[in-house]
């Protein structure tokens, strides 16, 4: 008999989407979905454009594409590097294009040693979390505080605005994701210079998600972690085309990894990380198709950037209703003014299942704050990816609930 990884026996279940599910499910009715964390709007027509024109290209010996670079082609490595990180540094051989930043930020511990020491903030995007469960970082789950043991856990709450202080010890690897998700607050340059400043200090490294950066409207909260001094020495960035440009059935994304960044063996040795990624990349990855690859570099066109804000510009509208609602009936909230996520405080302090149980009595579903982590429990996400009909629709039934 083969012996399986013991690891994924302390994997919790997959509880919160899966209730929800069942949830609304057993409800029935018609229910305006706030909690889906998926684009609604269809890719811009700069982008469909680009496809088909890449499709024709496939129907021909001459444009045929098989197998191509599996870092991704150096005329869209080219032009992130040209449109996304201008002034910063970056070349294009530090990005490498993958098939979704979920996946990275999942696949990118496995170039890290099972003793090194994690910490998360929380409330969390699961994938975190999981991923280092299943390589044996964790420790063992403790229910009482949905919590694994070995894994260091960063509240953020309405008392810390949602940013929580650098650890008081030292960690060795440290995921932020700012915009968060599932908060939807940011961090300014001057708080990020702090993480960066603690990364350099303890030799910790940062796997910064900012899938959503695209949202942010606000002049003092950086969109890429490489806008910081030092920053290439200490972190990974991790972004996608799919919030952005409405990717994600597409599916295209990228990494950045500085060639400044060095690990370190047992014997003390350094070693390079982009190396290792393109190995890593190389060996477990065929590459993007080149199809969607041409729809990604359609998003760096003029018509594609015009098209794409106008969109990101459609969900924050929406954000901007879900807020101002909440804030018209008296629920605190966050977010929803550089992502299209609003974090709010369940009113009366509710468990936030039950507070789930009561927007979907009035037909309306988000996502209770619970299934984020155990600092998630007394809020709850409503995202803007809906149509503005029916976001304005739920927040008339959410607005005649009795709270």
């Amino acid at each position: 008999m083969i012996l399986i990884n013991e690891n994924y026996l302390a994997l919790k279940g997959s509880y919160l989407f899966s209730e929800m599910a069942k949830r609304i499910n057993a409800h029935g009715g018609d229910i305006i979905k706030l909690g889906i964390g998926d684009v609604t709007r269809p890719l811009p027509p700069a982008v469909v454009d680009a496809m088909k024109e890449a499709v024709d290209d496939m129907a021909t010996a001459q444009g045929f594409h098989g197998y191509g670079p599996e870092q991704g082609y150096a005329w869209l490595r080219e032009a992130i590097a040209a449109n996304d990180y201008a002034g910063l540094g970056i070349e294009a051989d530090e990005i490498f294009v993958s098939d979704g930043a979920k996946c990275d930020t999942g696949n990118i511990q496995e170039l890290f040693s099972p003793m090194c020491d994690v910490a998360v903030l929380d409330p969390v995007y699961p994938v975190y979390v999981d991923t280092n469960v299943m390589a044996g970082r964790a420790g063992d789950y403790d229910e009482s505080k949905n919590a694994y043991s070995n894994i260091t856990y960063l509240p953020c709450s309405a008392d810390n605005g949602f940013k929580p202080a650098v650890p008081q010890k030292n960690v060795d690897i440290i995921y932020l994701c700012y915009p968060n998700n599932p908060t939807g607050t940011v961090l300014t340059k001057e708080e990020l210079t702090e993480w960066v400043n603690y990364a350099k200090k303890s030799g910790a490294l940062i796997l910064f998600d900012a899938a959503y950066e695209a949202f942010i409207r606000e002049d003092n909260v950086p969109h890429s972690i490489y806008e910081i001094e030092g920053a290439k020495e200490v972190a990974i960035e991790f972004r996608s085309f799919s919030k952005t440009a409405g990717f994600t059935g597409t599916r295209c994304a990228f990494t950045v990894v500085p060639k400044a960044l060095m690990g370190a063996d047992s014997d003390g040795e350094l070693h390079s990380l982009n190396a290792m990624w393109n190995r890593r990349h190389s060996t477990k990855f065929n590459g993007v198709p080149y199809i969607t690859q041409k729809g990604a570099l359609a998003c760096y066109s003029d018509e594609g950037k015009a098209q794409i804000k106008e969109t990101i510009g459609f969900y924050l509208d929406n954000a901007k209703i879900i807020r101002e609602g909440l804030k018209s009936i008296g629920i605190d909230c966050w977010g929803g003014v550089n992502s299209p996520y609003v974090w709010l405080k369940t009113p009366g302090g509710m468990p936030s299942w039950d507070f789930f149980d009561k927007l979907l009595d009035a037909g309306v579903a988000g996502t209770p704050g619970a299934g984020f982590g155990s600092a998630g429990e007394g809020y709850f996400r409503l995202t803007a990816f809906n149509t503005k009909e029916n976001t304005l629709k739920a927040m008339e039934k959410v607005s005649s609930l009795k709270l």
